[in-house]
């Protein structure tokens, strides 16, 4: 599939593995890049983790592998980090997600790297940053979540800590790695200078964490412990209707004058009309607007919301996704040929003018462009 997207023209040597990485690079795919993958013999163990159509190619893997070509080099051996060497000496972004002791002792750390390539960006994906005591611990999803409070926040909203339904750290994580990388990439652009990036997903779940949650807890001295009280409210939830569920944020001042002017709850008084006023009784006012909502269908909660502009939305299942109108209306998802036949993938959640970006194509079975690179890298020899 022809490259396109504003990424196109530019080659990245993947060494990463799970999602935080790969998540990064499949975004850089998308949007034009030439991502080759670089697996161990047994693959990259994402491939295993999820159902798929056939040994090796779970959807999870599918998903943040999409386009991308995969080469099995063991780094162990000399062939293998030969081969590695060649790819370095011809890319614009090495990127992995091995701890900073493994990937030097494989020989590929920054000053390795940089001295077959120096304009280069390393990108470093890493569990913890390394100038902190944590530096060399092993880092997944579940324990970033507990490291940088998600837990803790749901026992305040539910009663029980638990982790938020989605591997939010690592998509997070990747994501920032990705505006990371570019960024360097644009230094490059204007200077020719390459760099070492590094990001580490506990260093970017505590910024992430910490947007609202800062709270009284940024100033010195401190005003109030840290927590956003709104966000932490053990009545923030989905509202119960008649028949259902709905999710309403009946919020500024327009907002909840419109509410009240609609429905005329009993309980509506000057001691709720300002957002200063919500916010210091925030638990009160939610619990208050749960025994209104129990009293209509959620269709006519929708309906009411729609005619004034208040932000609404029914609680929708995972497979509903698959056959919302307004993603169809706007092409997201997009269809793919594959050796185990159309593969349904979410596109890219962005649009430009000029360089659109587009689903890749399928992602790589282990191993699948081990000769096509290695033709590649002779012609290279024999050009030069």
């Amino acid at each position: 599939m022809k490259h396109t997207g504003p990424l196109a023209g530019l080659r990245v040597v993947d060494l990463t593995a799970m999602v935080m990485g790969p998540y990064c690079t499949q975004i850089m795919a998308d949007m034009g890049a030439e991502v080759i993958k670089v697996e161990p013999p047994a693959g990259d163990n994402t491939r295993y983790i999820s159902v798929g159509p056939e040994p090796g190619m779970s959807g999870v893997f599918a998903n943040v592998n999409r386009g991308k070509r995969s080469v099995v080099l063991d780094l162990r051996t000399e062939e293998g980090a030969s081969v590695l060497r060649e790819l370095i000496a011809q890319s614009d972004v090495f990127i992995h997600s091995m701890r900073a002791t493994a990937v030097a002792a494989l020989g590929f750390a920054y000053d390795d790297v940089v001295a077959i390539n120096p304009s280069i960006i390393y990108t470093n994906c890493y569990g913890y940053g390394r100038g902190g005591p944590d530096s060399g611990l092993t880092a997944y999803d579940d324990t970033i979540q507990a490291e940088c409070g998600l837990p803790y926040v749901q026992e305040q909203l539910t009663g029980e800590a638990g982790y938020v339904g989605t591997i939010i750290a690592d998509k997070v994580a990747g994501m920032t790695a990705l505006y990371a990388t570019t960024m360097a990439l644009y230094h490059r652009e204007r200077t020719g200078e390459g760099q070492e990036v590094e990001v580490a997903m506990f260093e970017t779940m505590a910024a992430f964490m910490l947007v609202e949650h800062a709270g009284g807890a940024m100033f010195d001295p401190p005003l109030a412990p840290a927590g956003y009280p709104r966000a932490v409210s053990p009545n923030r939830k989905p509202y119960r209707t008649k028949d259902g569920h709905i999710s309403a944020l009946v919020y500024n001042d327009k907002q909840w004058a419109a509410f009240i002017d609609a429905v005329n709850p009993a309980w509506a008084g000057e001691h709720y009309a300002t957002l200063e006023q919500r916010a210091r009784q925030i638990d009160t006012v939610y619990g208050l607007l749960a025994e209104t909502f129990a009293e209509r269908t959620t269709q006519e909660w929708l309906d009411l919301f729609r005619s004034r502009d208040i932000p609404a939305a029914p609680v929708r299942t995972l497979d509903e996704l698959f056959d919302n109108p307004h993603l169809e209306a706007v092409g997201f998802f997009e269809e793919v040929d594959s050796p185990n036949g159309p593969v349904r993938f979410p596109g890219p959640p962005t649009w430009f003018s000029r360089t659109p970006g587009r689903v890749a194509g399928p992602a790589p079975r282990l191993g699948a462009h081990n000769d096509d690179v290695r033709d590649e890298l002779d012609q290279t020899r024999r050009n030069t």
